[in-house]
Parts: structure tokens; sequence; C-alpha cells
């Protein structure tokens, strides 16, 4: 998993006043919370670049004051209409505790079907994964080197390694739908026999 590092600054005051004045710096209001204890802080707008602008997942590793804490991206607030970030959530990771988040889902191999004409079609590109913060996965890799034209692979065909996959078992997440080319192909053996 990929671990985004971000150095931020304890908020002294708490309120609207507060927050708009750390907008004012290009500074973004946070909240962090999971182990019990809450942190209130301030990150610099740049560093959600690096967090919000990469399809990838991954972790946030937050110093606040010399003291670095693992954390997961919970919730964002953008403004309105200018879409900055305008205020965030992160919740504390322990090691112990399972976590929930959005896996990008990736094919390896060749498809039987579409090299027959077939086209690859995604039904879902994330799922949601639980596990612990150590298993977590960056990616959900599905083999679709024996799907033929028509053929599906669902959430309940997805081997998992000490993690679990929460959507529902009967989903589609890929399917080689048909195509001209695939059922000329087609004719064409049935023809020939």
């Amino acid at each position: 998993m990929r671990i985004v590092s971000l150095s931020g600054s304890l908020r002294e005051n708490v309120g609207k006043k507060d927050a708009k004045a750390l907008r004012r710096e290009d500074k973004v209001p946070c909240v962090m919370y999971g182990k019990g204890e809450q942190y209130l802080f301030a990150l610099p707008q740049t560093g959600f670049q690096r967090i919000l602008f990469n399809p990838e997942p991954c972790f946030v590793e937050i110093d606040l004051n010399g003291v670095k804490h693992r954390a997961m991206l919970k919730d964002i607030e953008f403004h309105p209409v200018t879409e900055i970030v305008y205020h965030c959530d992160f919740y504390e990771l322990s090691d112990d505790k399972p976590i929930v988040m959005s896996i990008p889902v990736h094919t390896t191999g060749t498809s039987v079907g579409v090299m027959k004409g077939g086209k690859l079609a995604y039904k879902q590109k994330r799922l949601n994964v639980k596990a612990l913060p150590a298993n977590m996965p960056s990616e959900i890799l599905i083999d679709i080197t024996n799907l033929d034209v028509a053929q599906r692979c669902k959430v309940q065909d997805i081997p998992t390694n000490n993690y679990e996959i929460l959507n529902p078992k009967s989903s589609e997440v890929v399917v080689i739908n048909s195509t001209r080319a695939a059922s000329t192909g087609a004719n064409e053996v049935v023809e020939a026999e």
C-alpha cells in the first residue's frame, strides 16, 4: 500500500473564525479520530494533490509536532464553487482493527474471448474491501486468461488472501461481451465444420 507523508500543525483555536483564517493561509482544517483521542490540526492545501489526484489507494502518515500518526482519509469536503479542499476527516489506524477501503480492480492475462473478437467490460472498477491495515491490498488482480465470450467473473470467483470483499457475492466484476467480430468468427468455425 502506498504511503503519503504530510506534515501538519495542531490547531489551538476551534471554530468558524479559526477555520476561515486557516483557509486564507491555504491550509485545510482537519480532524483525526480512531484511537480514542481526537486531534484537530491543519494541513497545507498542496499536500492533498498526492492523495486525491492518484487513483491508487493510500495510507497517510501525518506528522503533528514530531509525532507520526498513520491514518486513512475518511471524509473530505470541497468548496462548492472553487472545489478546493474545505475540510477533511482522517481515521487513525490500529494494527488490530479492520478497516474498509475502496480498492481498484485490474485484470491480468489475455482473455480467450478477447482473442476471438470479444470486448472486455468492467462492471465494477472498484470493490469495497475489509481487512487489517497490514493485509489491505493496493489492487485486486483478476486473471481473465480463461474467460471466453459471454463469460464473466463475479465477486465470489475472486480469490482473497487475508481480506474480505464486501460487495454482493453474485455481482459481476468483469465480463467479455460479444461483438460482431466475435459472432462472425463463431459462424466461420461452424461453416468450416
